[in-house]
């Protein structure tokens, strides 16, 4: 479907989800940007990081490597965007380093790249991160997560598709 290559058959089936970072897993409503907590932009869950390791929610394809952002988008069609920080844009990408590209394949809890979260907060901006379902409405029949502690990498739970 998305031309996976060798890595399909191992990553079609997976329907989990992956801690990005180290760090509590908190409810997408318990941020304090409007534009994730009121989901306009879907579904999804936050995580409030205590370390800078970056990997993959997802087994899919990298669709988006913005300076703050990496977009994915799974097997069966449900995409996955993981933004890094509160209004990080205007670091200019100065605290992430990915070592993804778009069109790599890549496995759920797969490390990706980091962040440097001093920078973030020296620029007096949040550490909350993202992971949100952007085509909630088409795709996402329903998805769980284990909120708590975990640590980067770490298996929390699952997505299904309609």
């Amino acid at each position: 479907m998305l031309g996976f290559g060798k890595k399909k058959n191992a990553l079609k089936d997976d329907k989990g989800l992956y801690a990005p970072l180290g760090g509590q897993v908190i409810k997408i409503e318990e941020t304090s940007d409007p534009i994730f907590s009121q989901k306009i932009m879907g579904e999804g869950f936050a995580i409030e990081p205590r370390e800078g390791k970056v990997t993959a929610p997802i087994s899919g394809m990298v669709t988006l490597a913005g300076a703050q952002a990496l977009g994915f988008t799974r097997e069966d069609g449900l995409e996955v965007l993981l933004h890094l920080g509160i209004d990080t844009v205007s670091l200019d990408g100065a605290p992430f380093t990915f070592n993804v590209k778009v069109g790599d394949v890549v496995k759920g809890g797969e490390e990706i790249g980091s962040v440097n979260w001093s920078i973030v907060e020296a620029a007096g901006l949040e550490k909350t991160s993202m992971v949100i379902f952007t085509n909630t409405a088409d795709k996402l029949a329903d998805f769980a997560v284990d909120y708590g502690s975990h640590e980067a990498g770490a298996s929390i739970g699952s997505a299904n598709i309609k």
